[in-house]
């Protein structure tokens, strides 16, 4: 048992650091910085939902909590965008409003994980998603899957040859962070179907739902209801990382205990970002994104060109194999080279077992910007760039 100025053992066992051990360096740089460890966007959130775009006037409630599982004009909204997108019916018991998709994930982690129990996760993986299961004395099965899967058949015996009797859950991220791969419909109902047998949980991360540029985003949950939670994010969606806000999906008995978790972790997401969030349901969201999606775009496949990789089918990253130039100091001295040009990367290993990987976010900063970095990571790396690239 932890004794005071010591933590319990699961928490111990979870980064403190996830994107970037070089956060000194990043503070102390004096040159042009390139934040490519993070995943955020350079643009601001569509028109009207500023914050100072919020009065009093209009929303007296603004500085006041709301109830907890969300605000009831929200919740009505979100369930008018749920059954427009999936064809599913639900109603507000089957939506919870959280902090960001990171608390939902967290709430229903919480709802549904005992000690001891495993979930596992499709890898690479957003790292987040490792500690939230640890958090509840869970344990993380990592599941090396994008870029070993490649049909039906082969993704569900990549994930059974992990599943043992304490396997409670699977995780799944699509389009995928941090390699910006999309999953096909034909995957998705393969992992869906097999979790159905095995009778497990399915935690399924849809936040670049709307940054698919190549095929077609499929959603789980409509494929089994009782058993599928879905995230989604305002933040990735329309550029709203500092609010907070997004909410998840899943049947309704069970997401009266996500409730409980939800109350007794944060009590409510952030009045003023449920109030933007349901500005741009009801206003200029649709454009907004929709201009989005055609600059990240761009943004991937100009970065993916000079880089030498692949383009991106969704999401905002590239997840890049630099293991010809790691030398003895290995990935963290790659790093540390990256650094002193003012060009911050997230590692590998937070993804999953990749220690000779990184991933960077070609949004996290003006095109631009993104432009000369990439160039620095292209020169890093010893690719050749033309002057026409």
């Amino acid at each position: 048992m932890p004794r005071p100025e010591e933590a319990a053992p699961h928490v111990s066992a979870i980064r403190g650091s996830v994107y970037s051990a070089l956060g000194h360096k990043l503070a102390a740089h004096k040159g042009e910085v390139f934040p490519f460890h993070v995943g955020d966007t350079w643009l601001e959130p569509p028109h009207g939902c500023l914050m100072q775009d919020l009065l009093q006037s209009e929303w007296p409630d603004l500085n006041r909590y709301t109830q907890p599982h969300g605000m009831k004009r929200l919740l009505e909204a979100l369930v008018t965008r749920v059954k427009a997108r999936t064809g599913e019916h639900v109603g507000t018991d089957n939506i919870l409003v959280t902090g960001g998709a990171t608390a939902g994930l967290s709430n229903a982690a919480g709802a549904v994980i005992s000690p001891g129990e495993e979930v596992l996760i499709l890898a690479p993986h957003w790292p987040l998603i490792d500690g939230i299961v640890r958090c509840y004395g869970g344990r993380p099965v990592p599941v090396p899957f994008i870029g070993v899967a490649d049909s039906p058949e082969s993704a569900v015996e990549v994930v059974r040859e992990h599943l043992t009797e304490r396997t409670v859950g699977l995780y799944m991220s699509t389009p995928n962070n941090p390699t910006g791969q999309v999953l096909s419909r034909p995957i998705v109902e393969a992992l869906v179907a097999w979790a159905q047998r095995e009778d497990l949980w399915i935690f399924s991360d849809e936040v670049y739902e709307d940054y698919v540029f190549e095929g077609e985003h499929t959603y789980a949950r409509p494929l089994a209801p009782e058993r599928t939670f879905s995230v989604h994010s305002f933040s990735k969606a329309l550029g709203m990382a500092g609010y907070r806000c997004g909410f998840i999906t899943g049947p309704a008995p069970i997401m009266a205990e996500l409730r409980k978790t939800h109350t007794h972790s944060v009590y409510s997401a952030s009045t003023p970002a449920q109030v933007a969030a349901l500005r741009a349901l009801e206003g200029s969201g649709t454009a907004w994104i929709e201009a989005a999606r055609e600059l990240y775009r761009q943004a991937g496949e100009g970065a993916a060109k000079v880089l030498g990789v692949p383009k991106p089918e969704g999401s905002t990253f590239l997840f890049i194999d630099v293991k010809e130039k790691l030398d003895e100091r290995g990935l963290a001295g790659f790093l540390d080279d990256c650094a002193n040009e003012g060009l911050f990367a997230a590692p590998g290993p937070s993804f999953g077992p990749y220690p000779e990987h990184i991933r960077i976010c070609y949004t996290a900063t003006r095109p631009d910007n993104v432009r000369r970095g990439v160039l620095i990571l292209a020169r890093l790396l010893g690719r050749t760039v033309s002057e026409e690239t």
